[in-house]
């Protein structure tokens, strides 16, 4: 099981999620994904596009920046 961090701060939709998807489709089952963005259309996206792919995320705000925690499923 490896973390992957994706530092996406700075950049606007739609390439938060762009980004994310690509990432998240070289993960394997178990693998994790760290995102940080600070735009707030990821906090609507990024939780989308995991209930799309079934995998797993958490949450956190941090001053500006959201940090998502995705886990791969293995679907």
């Amino acid at each position: 099981m490896a973390t992957t961090k994706l530092d996406l701060t700075g950049l606007k939709c739609p390439l938060p999620v762009l980004k994310t998807r690509k990432a998240l489709k070289t993960l394997r089952g178990g693998d994790r994904l760290e995102v940080h963005c600070t735009d707030p259309l990821s906090a609507i996206d990024i939780p989308n596009l995991v209930r799309e792919t079934g995998d797993r995320v958490e949450i956190t705000r941090a001053a500006q920046t959201i940090v998502f925690l995705i886990e791969k499923t293995d679907r």
